[in-house]
């Protein structure tokens, strides 16, 4: 597998030059051609889903094919304006120059997936990379080895290895890919993964788009409409178990607010997923905790936390055998509970109470570096909305909504400090995986030859007018 991780790196190299010439219309037929392979073969793709964590045909539309047709149309639309030089003004002391930038291809690129998304995750960021004219190599996880496999056979079908190629495997083969030059390296997962490939690309000065997590509060005001509050976020935070880089990890609403927004969460939920246990549990489109290991660990935290004090409002059933955890919401949940120690990632959602936002505030920035990558606030109140953006931090932000930033090409979608590294999407992402070239074109007139040495008195006196008055 070494061998052969290091002869299609080398291929890549070799062909880069070819696809760095690409031109627009090229570049939009490779993204045509991927977008109908999608199309035509959604159907295997769900089945693979499935197999790996029984997740809803319909759900793999929305959060899987969906959000790569999108990415695709958007590129296919812009593409052209991406491309193309961009005039930046010059300054009066460069007369007689003309400067632009340039988006040029940084060469050959890494992509590593993630489990929970594990195609969409892999496929959006190849979009950009292709708009861009890179070659590719992909790594997608291990833990979806069905859909993994769909991907290589998926991907194998569409481009020569010489430009895209994935290969699977287990951390092994992960180590062994990071050991190369690549260009660039984007990898989505975990913060802690995230330091040994960052460490991992230092020894190549590879540059890195770090897409990870973290804890993505919310925050609900006093003027909020609970009703619509509880409904989105039950979508947003139970959607694929709970298993989504910005699914909202716990609730601060004012402590007068609790008894009716825990009310109108057990209607969403019932509404949502079912009106009693067993319902929920056979609910076709609720999906499963990916393997034992973290039913293991959710399984774990939760009792932890029920010890500690925290209430189970509605859910807490678990069935090992299938690795499924009913929607659970959560009181009596402190700063201090186990619930709070780590991203949950998976379908717990405690509710934590607050007198004053300051209190809010205050415990947000104790964080330190552990910034959000999502935060989300529900308020009726222009105003108070507005100092909840001023006073907090986050990659990205909803407002009476949850994840829905997503959906939108036109937003950069990334972290910040703990919670990644770079961003993407739509124009961001053509940017992350290229190098803006500087350009300056120099005219016929030549006004800075005035300020070349030797530097005589009349020359320092026209350094000090220029930087004084044309700078």
């Amino acid at each position: 597998m070494t061998e052969d991780i290091k002869e299609t790196f080398r291929k890549q190299r070799s062909h880069q030059p070819v696809v760095k010439l690409s031109i627009v219309e090229e570049r939009i037929e490779k993204l045509k051609r991927l977008r109908e392979a999608l199309i035509a073969r959604t159907p295997e793709l769900k089945k693979a889903i499935y197999a790996d964590y029984r997740k809803s045909p319909t759900e793999v539309d929305l959060t899987e094919v969906y959000p790569c047709i999108v990415e695709i149309n958007h590129a296919i639309r812009n593409l052209k304006s991406w491309m193309a030089p961009a005039r930046v003004s010059t300054p009066r002391s460069l007369f007689g120059t003309r400067s632009e930038v340039r988006y040029e291809p940084k060469g050959v690129v890494l992509i590593i997936g993630p489990w929970n998304y594990p195609f969409s995750l892999v496929i959006n960021p190849l979009v950009s990379a292709i708009a861009a004219g890179n070659c590719a190599i992909i790594k997608p996880s291990e833990l979806t080895q069905n859909t993994s496999r769909f991907l290589k056979d998926f991907v194998g079908k569409l481009f020569k290895d010489k430009e895209v190629a994935v290969f699977e495997g287990d951390v092994s083969v992960t180590t062994a890919l990071l050991t190369l030059p690549f260009d660039h390296i984007f990898f989505t997962g975990s913060p802690r993964v995230g330091k040994i490939v960052m460490e991992a690309a230092s020894k190549n000065l590879s540059s890195v788009t770090l897409e990870l997590g973290g804890k993505s509060p919310v925050i609900i005001d006093e003027s909020a409409d609970l009703a619509k509050a509880a409904d989105r976020l039950t979508v947003a935070k139970f959607i694929n178990a709970g298993q989504t880089c910005v699914a909202p990890d716990y609730i601060y609403v004012h402590e007068k607010m609790q008894g009716e927004l825990v009310t109108q969460l057990k209607a969403a939920i019932a509404n949502r997923y079912g009106s009693n246990p067993e319902d929920r549990r056979k609910n076709p489109d609720y999906c499963r905790v990916i393997n034992s290991r973290n039913f293991s660990r959710l399984s774990q935290v939760l009792d932890e936390s029920v010890k500690a004090g925290a209430k189970i409002e509605i859910g807490g059933e678990r069935n090992e055998s299938e690795r499924y955890i009913s929607p659970t919401v959560l009181t009596n949940v402190t700063v201090e509970s186990p619930i709070m120690r780590e991203e949950i990632f998976g379908p717990l959602l405690p509710v934590l109470t607050y007198r004053s936002l300051e209190d809010v505030y205050r415990y947000l920035r104790a964080q330190g570096e552990e910034k959000p990558l999502a935060l989300y606030i529900f308020s009726e109140d222009r105003g108070r909305t507005e100092e909840l953006l001023l006073n907090t931090t986050a990659g990205g932000t909803c407002v009476n909504q949850a994840i829905l930033h997503l959906a939108n090409p036109n937003l950069p979608f990334g972290g910040t400090g703990h919670s990644g590294v770079g961003s993407y999407h739509g124009v961001f992402g053509f940017r992350a995986f290229s190098h803006e070239r500087a350009v300056l074109r120099q005219g016929r007139i030549d006004t800075f030859k005035m300020l070349y040495p030797p530097y005589t008195d009349k020359v320092v006196k026209m350094i000090e007018r220029v930087t004084r008055y044309l700078s």
